[in-house]
């Protein structure tokens, strides 16, 4: 039974019970945690498959396969029941062990699979595979003009900037022979092609070009169609644009969004997306293309998602950095993506990313999410604020890579991940997520996901996050807890504490106030429960660990102490 001091009311040999079971992540902001999280841990994590409410050692690098330099891209293209492992690898392309492409920008690349071909950019090239051959997307050729042989007629479809190539549709009468061309100072090293009612004309054989007047003489006037009106020659010249191509071969950005590609991060153009026509990757008119505001401070992100494109910029002093897109059917130019500006200011210094419907990028402050959609008023909320004292003191925060795997959003930076919590979030000022922290044994500098595995680039190897290992150092800490008494001294129950654990030469130590950690004990081969003896007195905060070199789960946790006097001062 307790007692009480009778003179102030103050507990006087209270028994307080602290035990946990269920585990909420780290907190490194320096405040007085809560029981559930750590202010100091590594390498442990949530592993909902086995442990739903209790914590285990993260799994270790297993090795995959070794290349001959730094890794920057890795994708995984399914070919009917063939998996081709396509690998960025320094300047090369490599599917597998063979060499497929020469030339490769040595910076993280990204890819898609539109139609079942593989497309890759990596800021200077835009290619696309199909398991056999790897190319440069060759542009869709657009039909830019319909009309007479005086060319007068219909603008029909835009230049694409992927290509240089272009139709031009007209209309014989039997006896014209010059045809004008929609434009002047065509490509004089490309032989120009006309077919007609399905034959084929060739420029020096059948026909002759002004490449300056943009004119096509034919040796013959070509036949009236046979259907009044209807175009019955199609011709095909070159016009290379300088610069054109280079709009979105220098892009580092694309996501897709409502069946098109959207580009960014052309150096040239900071401010600028593009977007390809629609289910068409290969397909870039010259004239989708938008401004994100009058500055020109770079788009760092583009995330699709609560219906629209958002396009995150970095900080600007016109706080103009956040914008939205939304399709809009005009009257003339068909669907068209307008930028609108958010309510939102602060700016993007490191990536962005849709994690679960949750739009989120990085700033200064650590992580961000977009509240509301385009139907309301966006307003901001924090995400990291448990881990922002160290997270915005590594050193390469803004060169983050963001990867999602099992219900985390893991931000690695060199060799240190933190990772959001999807199913851990908590009230705070906002809505916010349970974090952990790991350290790898490696840099790493690309990853990806592929039937639920993560796979680890660091430097010039490919790793899976699969392996049990006895080779990862984990520990957590628990809070250091004043047993809800600040202003007493406490002594811990003589009868000990336990804990549901599991793992080998799991060791267990403790601390009071700011005395240093003291092991308690060690325990080999554990299943179950293990108890521990803590005979400590006159203390005002208590703190332990438990820690192994090699993997070891944790599920709950006992201790007991007794309440006694004031601290004397």
């Amino acid at each position: 039974m307790s007692s009480y001091s009778s003179s102030n009311g103050v507990p006087s040999g209270y028994l307080v019970t602290r035990k946990v079971d269920s585990f909420a992540g780290v907190d490194f902001s320096g405040d007085d945690t809560i029981l559930s999280r750590s202010p100091d841990a590594l390498n442990m994590w949530k592993n909902y498959k086995s442990n739903i409410n209790g914590i285990e050692t993260r799994p270790d690098m297993e090795l995959i396969k070794k290349y001959d330099n730094t890794i920057f891209g890795l994708f995984f293209y399914d070919v009917g029941e063939i998996t081709h492992t396509v690998v960025h690898c320094g300047t090369k392309l490599y599917d597998d062990d063979k060499v497929i492409f020469e030339g490769m920008n040595p910076k993280n690349s990204q890819s898609f699979i539109f139609n079942n071909i593989l497309y890759i950019k990596d800021g200077i090239n835009y290619l696309e595979y199909n398991g056999e051959t790897i190319k440069e997307v060759e542009g869709t050729v657009p039909t830019t003009s319909i009309g007479n042989a005086d060319g007068s007629g219909t603008t029909y479809q835009d230049v694409n900037l992927l290509t240089g190539l272009r139709k031009n549709l007209r209309i014989g009468d039997g006896h014209t022979t010059v045809f004008k061309l929609d434009t002047e100072n065509i490509d004089s090293n490309y032989t120009v092609t006309a077919v007609i009612d399905g034959f084929a004309y060739v420029q020096g054989k059948d026909l002759n070009v002004d490449t300056v007047k943009g004119e096509i003489t034919f040796n013959s006037p070509p036949p009236a169609p046979l259907t009044d009106g209807q175009h019955n020659i199609e011709i095909l010249f070159r016009k290379t644009v300088p610069g054109y191509r280079d709009r979105i071969n220098k892009c580092t950005l694309l996501t897709v969004f409502d069946n098109r590609v959207f580009f960014s991060g052309n150096q040239d153009y900071p401010n600028a997306i593009f977007h390809s026509a629609l289910e068409d990757p290969r397909y870039v008119s010259d004239l989708d293309y938008y401004n994100e505001g009058m500055d020109l401070s770079p788009v760092k992100g583009m995330v699709a998602g609560n219906n629209a494109l958002w396009v995150l910029k970095a900080p600007s002093q016109a706080n103009t950095t956040v914008f939205y897109h939304n399709p809009v059917i005009d009257s003339g130019y068909g669907k068209i993506y307008p930028s609108v500006h958010s309510s939102i200011s602060t700016g993007c210094v490191g990536k962005a990313i849709n994690f679960n419907d949750d739009i989120c990028f990085f700033s200064d402050r650590g992580m961000e999410a977009i509240s509301g959609d385009i139907n309301t008023e966006q307003l901001l909320a924090h995400r990291s604020s448990l881990v922002d004292s160290k997270l915005l003191r590594e050193e390469h925060y803004k060169d983050m890579l963001l990867e999602e795997w099992e219900g985390y959003l893991l931000v690695i930076i060199d060799n240190t991940v933190y990772l959001a919590d999807s199913r851990q979030k908590y009230q705070g000022v906002n809505i916010e997520y349970e974090w952990y922290y790991w350290k790898l044994q490696h840099n790493i500098t690309c990853t990806t996901v592929k039937n639920n595995i993560l796979y680890l680039c660091a430097n010039d190897s490919i790793y899976s996050l699969t392996k049990v290992s006895d080779n990862v150092e984990s520990h957590w800490t628990t809070k250091n807890d004043d047993f809800k008494y600040p202003h007493f001294q406490k002594t811990t129950n003589k009868r000990g504490g336990t804990a549901e654990t599991s793992g080998n030469n799991i060791i267990v130590e403790v601390k009071t106030d700011d005395n240093d950690f003291e092991k308690i004990a060690q325990y080999d081969n554990t299943k179950g429960y293990i108890v521990y003896r803590i005979k400590k007195k006159k203390w005002k905060r208590l703190q332990m660990k438990f820690s192994s070199l090699t993997s070891f789960s944790l599920s709950s946790y006992t201790l007991e102490s007794f309440v006694g006097g004031y601290i004397k001062r």
